[in-house]
C-alpha cells in the first residue's frame, strides 16, 4: 500500500476546491500562458488573482517562470498524479463494494422474483370526526367571483 503525505494532499485538494483554480488549470492543459492571460477571463482584481495563482503553486499544481517582465504560468502534472492514484485506491474498494451489491441483488432476485400485483384501488376518504356520514364535497367549482378593478 502506497502512504500518501497528508499535507501534500490537503494542499492539492484545497486548491482543488475552487472553481477559479480549476479554470486555471484547464486554461493551462492548452499550454503556458501568462499571468494577464490567465486573468483575464476571471472578473476579479489582479492581485486577488494572484492569490489564486499562489495557492496552486503552493500546492505544486503550476510553476512560474519570469522572462523578462512577463510571468508565465505551467502545469505540473505530479501533484495531480497523486491525488488520482489517492482516489483510485477508493475507487477499487467502491467499486468491489458495489460489485458484490449486485451479485447480491442478482442472487435474491433468482430466489425471489418479482411478481406482479395486482393495481391497488384507492379507498376513499373517512370521515373521522363525526363517526355518522356526510355527504361528498362538489367537485365542482361555482361560477366565477367579482374581480377587482385595477
Amino acid at each position: 500500500m502506497v502512504n500518501f503525505d497528508e499535507d501534500t494532499l490537503d494542499g492539492i485538494f484545497a486548491a482543488l476546491a475552487d472553481s477559479t483554480r480549476r479554470r486555471v488549470l484547464a486554461d493551462l492543459q492548452q499550454g503556458a500562458a501568462s499571468v494577464s492571460d490567465l486573468a483575464r477571463p476571471h472578473a476579479m482584481s489582479l492581485p486577488a488573482f494572484l492569490k489564486h495563482l499562489r495557492v496552486l503553486e503552493d500546492a505544486g499544481l503550476i510553476a512560474r517562470a519570469k522572462d523578462g517582465r512577463v510571468v508565465n504560468c505551467t502545469l505540473s502534472p505530479e501533484p495531480m498524479r497523486t491525488a488520482s492514484d489517492w482516489l483510485a485506491r477508493y475507487e477499487k474498494f467502491w467499486s468491489g463494494q458495489l460489485d458484490s451489491l449486485a451479485r447480491y441483488l442478482y442472487h435474491e432476485e433468482e430466489i425471489h422474483p418479482c411478481k406482479t400485483e395486482t393495481p391497488h384501488k384507492p379507498t376513499p376518504p373517512s370521515n373521522s370526526g363525526s363517526g355518522g356520514a356526510s355527504t361528498p364535497r362538489s367537485s365542482a367549482s361555482g361560477a366565477p367571483g367579482r374581480t377587482r378593478k385595477r
